[in-house]
């Protein structure tokens, strides 16, 4: 394997690392700006009032998962002029 081979595999390992930390921080974001506790987000994003503590402890959603999230969070904002 050549030195870019492996890099590009090292890289390719922490790609889900990456997505989580991105999706941590726009729910974090998110959360602050509606007053929101964690797990009344969780239940209404994803049916599960512990998503955002999971996310937090290390959890990588799905992809699906992810654009539910997003969708989520672009609807709310809609309704309720939120920022």
């Amino acid at each position: 394997m050549s030195e870019i081979e492996s890099h590009k595999c090292s890289l390719d390992k922490g790609k889900g690392r990456g997505v989580r930390t991105m999706l941590i921080r726009k729910i974090e974001v998110f959360l602050r700006h509606t007053r929101m506790p964690p797990t009344k987000f969780g239940r209404l994003a994803t049916r599960d009032p512990r998503f955002v503590l999971d996310l937090r402890n290390g959890r990588t959603p799905r992809p699906s998962t992810e654009k539910r999230v997003e969708h989520f969070m672009n609807e709310y904002r809609e309704m309720t002029n939120a920022y």
